[in-house]
């Protein structure tokens, strides 16, 4: 059942509309930066192969069998090394993610103020940044100029709001994903428990096996 959860939050994480409509963008030979989709990655492989490993320990614990018991720690003892790297991993590189994000973001944001027509891929990432996130303008330095610029870019709700309020693009983008990644977080520190419990349970009813009388 853990695995099924931690499967069915990463499947939901991988085809989130705001994600995929920012993540799967390209400007010219650029592909927007997917390095946040490694996370979802390997939380979609622990929740698969917990699901079987869980199936394991079950058939295990009803057989009373102390092979597949020993078999199911030593899984539990490799996903949970896994997720403990993916979990150090994910901390080291959640302020990078934004980061190269924002940087796609500024260099199609440059592209579509160029008069040139060679712009229209800058122009249409642009605008599926200014709509997915219901944003105007990489920051509020840029903002406070008079909007040129606006009027073709941006959707006309959120001109208003980026006078009355911060809703740069550069913040929304920190906001999505910082908000993403703490739902990863959360679910590796669930599963992690969880694979505690299951391998300190696991142990106790193989050595409850081995000693009993009856074997």
């Amino acid at each position: 059942l853990a695995g099924g959860i931690i499967l069915g939050v990463a499947l939901w994480l991988r085809h989130d509309s705001q994600t995929t409509n920012i993540l799967y963008l390209q400007l010219g030979d650029k592909q927007a930066p997917n390095t946040f989709y490694v996370g979802i990655y390997i939380l979609i492989a622990v929740g698969a192969v917990m699901m079987f490993v869980g199936f394991l320990g079950c058939y295990g614990a009803i057989q009373e069998s102390q092979c597949l018991l020993g078999t199911f720690f030593t899984c539990l003892v490799i996903l949970f090394a896994c997720e403990v790297a993916a979990g150090i991993w994910g901390f080291v590189n959640k302020d990078q993610i934004a980061k190269d994000v924002k940087q796609f973001y500024d260099q199609a944001f440059q592209q579509a103020l160029m008069a040139d027509s060679d712009t229209k891929d800058g122009k249409a990432v642009v605008k599926a940044f200014h709509e997915t996130l219901d944003c105007c303008g990489p920051d509020n330095a840029i903002g406070a100029i008079p909007p040129l610029w606006r009027d073709d870019l941006c959707p006309k709700d959120s001109i208003l709001k980026s006078f009355l309020e911060s809703s740069n693009c550069h913040k929304k983008i920190d906001e999505l994903f910082s908000g993403k990644l703490y739902l990863i977080g959360i679910a590796a520190i669930v599963v992690a428990v969880i694979m505690i419990f299951e391998m300190i349970l696991s142990m106790v009813l193989c050595c409850g096996i081995r000693n009993s009388s009856v074997y």
